[in-house]
Order: C-alpha cells, then sequence, then structure tokens
C-alpha cells in the first residue's frame, strides 16, 4: 500500500519556521514550551503500548521479533475490551488472517479521526496562543485545537471531535469529545470501534532522549518500521512525546493509556493523498473515496 508521492513543501504560519526548522515561542508565552514542528513517527499500525496498566492492543502476528505488517490481528484478550468489542477485534483479525485486507478509515480515504489519525508517520504542529493546529502527514489531515477554551454545551460531532487545549506546566493538555462516527470508524488498525461516549486526552511535551528511548524501543519492539530515512536515527536531542488516555464506556472495561514518541523529521515533507490513486490499498475492492451529492454550504 503506497500511494503517489511527490515533494511537497508546506507553507507555515507566521508563528512557525519554514521548512524543518522549530520556531521561536509565540510572542508573551516565553514561560510556554514551544512545540512547533515536523515531528516523525517511523511505524504506522500500532500505538506504543504501555509496559503495565490498562493500555492499547497489540498484534497477535508477528514476524521475527516486531509485528507482521502484513497481518493485523489485534488482541482480542486484551482485558480493556467488553465481550462485544472483543468479538467485533478478533473478526477483523480472522479476515487479516485469510490475506484479505478489510477497510480501514486510510485506505478508504476518509478522515481517520481521533485517536486513529496518531497512526499518521509524521505530525507538524503549528502553535499560536489562541489556537494549535496538527497537520498530519498521510492526506494531509488538518485539526484546530482552541486554547483556553470549554467545549460547548451541545457538541455537533465532526471527524476530530471538538478539541480544547491548556497547558499544564511543560505539558500541552487537549480534551477531546464529539467524535464523528463513520462508515469505517476504528480507534486502531485492528478494527476496535467506538461509540458517541468516545472521550480523549492528549498530553503532549518535550522530553529528552533518555526518557524517549523508552518510547521508541516499545514502538521498535511493538511495531513494524516504515521510512527510517524520514529521521536521524543518531539523534539525542528533544523528542516530542503524546501520551494519550482513551475512554469510552461503551466499548471498553476502563480507560486506557498508550504514548507515541516522535523525533524531528529531517526531509521535506512529500505529498501523499490518498484518492489521488485509489486503487485497492490491500483490500479487495478499490477504495470508497468520500463523493457528495450536494454541497455543504
Amino acid at each position: 500500500m503506497r500511494r503517489q508521492n511527490v515533494l511537497f513543501l508546506v507553507t507555515l504560519a507566521a508563528a512557525t519556521a519554514s521548512g524543518l526548522g522549530h520556531a521561536a515561542a509565540p510572542t508573551g508565552t516565553s514561560s510556554i514550551p514551544n512545540l512547533s514542528g515536523v515531528w516523525a513517527h517511523t511505524s504506522i499500525t500500532g500505538y506504543e503500548p504501555l509496559a503495565s496498566g490498562p493500555t492499547s492492543l497489540k498484534n497477535l502476528s508477528r514476524r521475527g521479533i516486531t509485528s507482521d505488517n502484513r497481518q493485523l490481528v489485534g488482541d482480542y484478550k486484551n482485558p480493556i475490551l467488553k465481550p462485544e468489542t472483543a468479538k467485533i477485534v478478533k473478526e477483523f483479525g480472522e479476515i487479516s488472517l485469510k490475506g484479505i485486507g478489510y477497510p480501514t478509515p486510510r485506505n478508504q480515504c476518509w478522515p481517520g479521526g481521533i485517536p486513529f489519525v496518531f497512526t499518521t508517520t509524521a505530525i507538524e504542529v503549528l502553535q499560536q496562543p489562541h489556537e494549535i493546529t496538527f497537520l498530519y502527514y498521510e492526506d494531509h489531515e488538518v485539526r484546530h485545537v482552541r486554547m483556553n477554551d470549554v467545549h460547548p454545551k451541545n457538541v455537533t460531532p465532526s471527524w476530530y471531535g471538538d478539541s480544547v487545549g491548556h497547558f499544564e506546566g511543560d505539558t500541552l493538555v487537549i480534551d477531546t469529545v464529539g467524535i464523528k462516527i463513520g462508515p469505517y470508524a476504528m480507534l486502531d488498525w485492528y478494527g476496535t470501534p467506538h461509540s458517541p461516549a468516545l472521550h480523549v486526552v492528549e498530553r503532549y511535551r518535550l522530553i529528552d532522549y533518555e526518557r524517549a528511548k523508552d518510547g521508541l524501543d516499545r514502538d521498535a519492539k511493538e511495531n513494524f518500521q516504515v521510512q527510517l530515512d524520514t529521521i536521524d536515527t543518531d539523534y539525542k536531542g528533544k523528542h516530542l512525546q503524546l501520551e494519550f488516555t482513551v475512554e469510552d464506556e461503551g466499548v471498553f472495561t476502563t480507560p486506557w493509556t498508550a504514548t507515541m514518541t516522535y523525533r524531528p523529521q529531517v526531509i521535506e515533507w512529500q505529498e501523499s493523498i490518498c484518492a489521488e490513486n485509489p486503487n485497492k490499498y490491500g483490500t479487495e475492492k478499490d477504495a470508497a473515496v468520500p463523493t457528495a451529492e450536494k454541497p455543504d454550504f
């Protein structure tokens, strides 16, 4: 599954540096850490499960040390799953073991939603005092987070939900609710569903290499690595780590937590648009690219 790639340089907002660098801190916010920049994650099909406690699913299909990227068999025995959820995950795994690719938001060219979109291989953070914008590499999905605000009383469901953020010391905390359920909606690559009750809390912070190494090692152990040429494997500077907690009483027995650990991307961002070549991304049918019968305005 590989999409058309041509060199594409993202135009940054005035608050960020151009190209691959990191921006100066927004004016008047010198005590707030600057998370701006282009950050790469070198696996695509999984999160970084924690060593203990309720955490994300692992891939039961393995090739050598890491998960087999050709087969996606979520651990349906993970105690975070309610019985009906475990059944769904198991059924997706059985399809994959037969060598049949099942539809996901990624291979059907649909918005990934939260937290599925976290599995993209690169993100760009545009940090401003009133808003933080996330650009996601695959399909260039865009997400806006209002800073120092509250959720409206009645949230209209949308692909990325209603996200509000604030800083707690050196940590950016984002609270998201109202995540829309699309035709291929899932929380991870293993087919785990979600309900309207889905609530996700993200915590982003810059950490030293020694602290980041744990997350990088967990990722390398559990997930198939891709696009290693996008990062400097010898880099020992600051890393960006996302720790996120998922709560959904409709499908889980308990809230669970996982991480994503990013290194600076060292190559120019390339264009990766699913809908430009929708021919069978590992599935039995061509991608069901979203279409509109009438304009939405």
